[in-house]
C-alpha cells in the first residue's frame, strides 16, 4: 500500500468516527442543553468535514492535529453522565487528561472534570426566555440566525417576534421578502435549515420556531403581551434611539430589558462580552453592546494591558462599507459618506477609541482612533498601535496572545491565526470578536502594532448573543474549569 493509500484510508476512518459523533453531540444538545465544544468552537449542528477541520485547529496548541480518535472516548463518557445545562470542551478534556498522571480511566477523569455539571451541583433547566428583535436589517437577521441555531431543547433563548416598519397588509409580499432575506444572504450564505411563511398569521417559521412579524412605526404602538410575549429581552437593531430616554420607549408590556446593537450614549452601559459583562447590574433594564470595532479592539487591548501595561494607543480601522453609505455619489449628512462606497476608500470617524473608556474604565491610557471605509462588503481590520509599559519581544507578545486565545477567559473573543496568506474573506463567519494576525504583528521594544481581523457583521452578532445570554441567565458554565 502506498503513502497515498494510507492517507486516504486514515481519512475515511476519521470520517466514520466524526459521523458517529454527530448524533451524540445532537442528543446532548437537544435533551440536556449541553453544548459540546472543541477548544471553544461549538460542534453542535456541524458537518463531518467541519468537525474534522475543527480538530485540525488544535495544531495551534500542541503543534499537531487533535484526532477524533482521541476525543470520541470523552464524548461517549459524557453521554453516560447525568449532565445539566453546560458547555463542555472536548479539546480541553483531552489536553488536561494527557497532562494528568494519576492513571485514571477516561470515564473516571471525565466524571471528575465535569462534576460541577452533574448531580446536586448541576444547573437546572430554566424556563425559555422570550426575545424580540426590533428591526430586521443586517445585524437583526444574523442575530435571528444565531437565536434559531441556539434554540437547542427549547429551554434557552426563544425568538418570538420581529418588529418592522410598514402597514402589514401583506399585499406587496412584504413578509415573503423578509423571509427570503433571512433564507439567503450574499455574504453569509444559505440559512441552515428550513423556512416557511404563514402570511395569514404574519408568521415566519424557521426550524420549527414560530416568529411573529409585527408591523409598527413606533415602540408605543406595540403591546407584546397581546402576542403571548412576557418578560422578554428586546434587541434594538435600528440604532434610532441610543440614549436611555429613547430606548426606554421599548419598555412596554411584555418587555423586561432592552439591548442596543450600537454604541450607547449618556449613562447607557456599553458592554463588551468577555471584558465587562460581569459589571451588568441585575436590575439594569437598558444596555448597549457598543460597536463592532469596540468589540474587536477592547479584548486584545485588555490582554496587552494586563500583561505589559499600556501608556497610550491609536487604532486605525480599515472597515468594510455599510448601508449607511451611498452606492453612488449622492447627498449624505456626513461629509464623505455620500461618495460611492463600492468605488472609493472613504475617510470617516470612529467612536471606538472613545468607547474604550466605558468598557475599560481602569485603563487610563489615552486611545485615539480613525477609520477608512473600503470597497469590501464584510470583514474589517483594526490596526492597534500601542506604547507599552515595558519592553518586550515579538515572540513574547505572540506567545502571550496565542495563549490568551486558547485558554483565557477571553478565548471566545480573541482568535489567533498564523496563516501566511490570510486575507479578509477568510474570516467571514468568524464567531470571535477579533483575530490576531501573527504574521503581521510588529514589536520594537515598548512599541507593539497588532493587526486584528474581525467580521464586523457576524462576529459582532455573536458578541450580542453572548450579552443577551448573560443577562437572561442562560449563559451556562464551561467545563473543565481551571482546576480540572
Amino acid at each position: 500500500m502506498t503513502v497515498n493509500d494510507d492517507s486516504f484510508t486514515d481519512w475515511k476512518t476519521r470520517e466514520e468516527i466524526a459521523e458517529s459523533m454527530i448524533p451524540l453531540i445532537g442528543r446532548l444538545h437537544r435533551e440536556r442543553d449541553v453544548t459540546v465544544l472543541l477548544h471553544s468552537r461549538s460542534l453542535v449542528n456541524k458537518s463531518v468535514v467541519s468537525i474534522l477541520k475543527t480538530h485540525r485547529f488544535a495544531r495551534q496548541i500542541a503543534g499537531e492535529e487533535l484526532s477524533v480518535t482521541e476525543t470520541l472516548p470523552f464524548l461517549r463518557a459524557l453521554t453516560t453522565l447525568d449532565l445539566g445545562p453546560s458547555q463542555i470542551d472536548l479539546g480541553m478534556l483531552a489536553a488536561t487528561y494527557q497532562a494528568d498522571d494519576r492513571g485514571l480511566s477516561v470515564e473516571e477523569f471525565t466524571a471528575e472534570a465535569v462534576a460541577g455539571a452533574t448531580g446536586a451541583d448541576r444547573i437546572e433547566r430554566r424556563e425559555p426566555r422570550d426575545v424580540v428583535l426590533y428591526g430586521f436589517g443586517r445585524i437583526g437577521r444574523l442575530v435571528a440566525r444565531l437565536l434559531i441555531e441556539k434554540t437547542g431543547s427549547g429551554n434557552g433563548l426563544r425568538l418570538r417576534a420581529i418588529v418592522v416598519r410598514g402597514g402589514g397588509t401583506g399585499a406587496d409580499g412584504d413578509l415573503v421578502k423578509r423571509a427570503s432575506l433571512l433564507r439567503r444572504d450574499s455574504i453569509h450564505g444559505q440559512f441552515q435549515g428550513t423556512i416557511t411563511v404563514d402570511e395569514t398569521d404574519s408568521t415566519i417559521i424557521a426550524n420549527g420556531n414560530a416568529i411573529k412579524v409585527i408591523y409598527a412605526n413606533d415602540p408605543s404602538e406595540v403591546d407584546y403581551t397581546a402576542y403571548g410575549i412576557n418578560n422578554a429581552i428586546l434587541i434594538d437593531n435600528t440604532g434610532n434611539w441610543r440614549d436611555r430616554e429613547g430606548l426606554s420607549q421599548h419598555l412596554r408590556p411584555g418587555i423586561d430589558k432592552v439591548v442596543l446593537t450600537a454604541p450607547g450614549k449618556g449613562d447607557v452601559p456599553n458592554i463588551v462580552h468577555g471584558v465587562n459583562h460581569d459589571t451588568i447590574k441585575p436590575d439594569e433594564q437598558i444596555l448597549s453592546c457598543a460597536s463592532c470595532t469596540t468589540n474587536a479592539i477592547v479584548p486584545p487591548l485588555k490582554a496587552m494591558a494586563d500583561e505589559y501595561g499600556v501608556l497610550r494607543g491609536h487604532v486605525e480601522t480599515v472597515h468594510s462599507f455599510t448601508n449607511d453609505q451611498n452606492l453612488l455619489d449622492n447627498y449624505h449628512k456626513a461629509d464623505r459618506r455620500g461618495r460611492s462606497a463600492p468605488l472609493n476608500m472613504v475617510i470617516t470617524e470612529t467612536g471606538a477609541a472613545s468607547a474604550v473608556a466605558k468598557a475599560l474604565p481602569d485603563l487610563k491610557a489615552p486611545i485615539t482612533g480613525s477609520s477608512i471605509r473600503v470597497p469590501v462588503p464584510d470583514v474589517s481590520i483594526a490596526i492597534l498601535s500601542l506604547r507599552l509599559g515595558r519592553e518586550t519581544t515579538r515572540e513574547e507578545v505572540l506567545d502571550h496572545l496565542r495563549e490568551v486565545s486558547l485558554t483565557s477567559p477571553l478565548k471566545r473573543q480573541i482568535d489567533f491565526t498564523t496563516a501566511p496568506d490570510a486575507v479578509s474573506s477568510d474570516f467571514i463567519g468568524s464567531r470571535h470578536a477579533s483575530i490576531v494576525d501573527a504574521g503581521a504583528t510588529k514589536v520594537d521594544g515598548d512599541n507593539a502594532i497588532l493587526y486584528l481581523w474581525y467580521d464586523n457583521e457576524f462576529g459582532y452578532s455573536c458578541q450580542v448573543i453572548r450579552v443577551v445570554q448573560h443577562v437572561s441567565g442562560v449563559e451556562y458554565p464551561t467545563f473543565p474549569g481551571p482546576a480540572a
